[in-house]
Parts: structure tokens; sequence; C-alpha cells
């Protein structure tokens, strides 16, 4: 289940954010929660907070996906597709036309991730991480966003049963 953050998730939001990064500070959680109250969502299996995905309006256009974290444990079960997918949907309504988000070059997981939802990879800063990581901004036009995602909920109502239409219930894209 996917919802908002409340303030008693701080602690386990600090333990996936210190397991999954070794860059941020914590601290910067709760500031986040104080200035973007709706882009601050948490996946919560059986009671347990297991991921979270903080984002925000960078700019009159455009979203920012500052933070995307699942318990180790519970990567590779589509949970941190249903966070972003989450996010990116705030931003629809928002009205925002684009997202943004940074990934470490190294990071080939989440970068694929990232593709399968819509993102692509539009220029490399270099040294960007603090350990001199190059980092790779991935951008995603959220018009064809809504466009894919409206088609999926379509297809997956209408043809549920129907074996041959059944890819149309994960992501689809049109990059590599």
């Amino acid at each position: 289940m996917i919802r908002q953050f409340a303030p008693e998730d701080f602690e386990e939001i600090v333990e996936i954010e210190e397991e999954a990064f070794s860059d941020h500070n914590s601290l910067v959680y709760m500031s986040f929660y104080e200035m973007v109250g709706e882009g601050f969502l948490v996946a919560e299996d059986y009671g347990k907070v297991v991921g979270y995905v903080v984002g925000y309006r960078s700019s009159e256009n455009e979203g920012h996906i500052f933070s995307v974290g699942v318990k180790e444990e519970y990567r590779g079960r589509g949970i941190g597709t249903k966070l972003i997918h989450s996010i990116c949907d705030i931003f629809v309504a928002n009205r925002l036309k684009y997202a943004i988000l940074e990934v470490r070059s190294s990071n080939i997981r989440a970068q694929k991730l990232y593709r399968s939802i819509g993102f692509v990879p539009c220029w490399t800063e270099k040294k960007y991480y603090s350990d001199g990581e190059d980092g790779i901004i991935m951008k995603m036009n959220l018009n064809t966003y809504r466009l894919l995602i409206s088609k999926q909920k379509y297809f997956q109502s209408v043809y549920s049963d129907n074996e041959f239409l059944t890819t149309f219930k994960n992501p689809i894209s049109y990059y590599p």
C-alpha cells in the first residue's frame, strides 16, 4: 500500500535511507515532510514501512524526484515502480510537464527501472556525488507518461483475462 508519510514513519525512513545511500543526510527528510507534504510517500507492507519516495515541484513545469528507497529484502517486488508511479501521478495532477531525477552511473539496476517507466538519460554530471561518482540526469515527459498509463489502465480493465494483452499490466516504455 502506498500512502502519505507521517512523522511516526521517520525512524523507518532513516533506516531505509541509511541502508540504501551513503551520502544523504537523514534529517533532511523531516524538512521535506514540512515542505512537500503530499510529495512524500511511503510503501507499507503489513504495517511496516518498506520504501519511500520524495518528490517536489522544482520549477513551473517540472517535478524533481529527490529520493527513492526500498528496503533491501523488498527490492525486486515492484515497490520502487509503484512509488515512482505514485509520485508521477501527483506531478500529473499538479499539471507538471516533466519529471527529473539523478542516478549514480554505477546503479544500473535503478537506471533500468527508470527507463522501464519512461525516463530517458539526458546528460551526465561529472563528480555529482560527494564520493566523486558521476550522476546521470534522467527526464520523462509526463504528457507521454499520462497517455501510457491511461492506456494501461484501459487495457487492464477491459482485457484483464486475455493472456495476449496481460503485458499491458506492466509499465510500457518506448525507450530502450
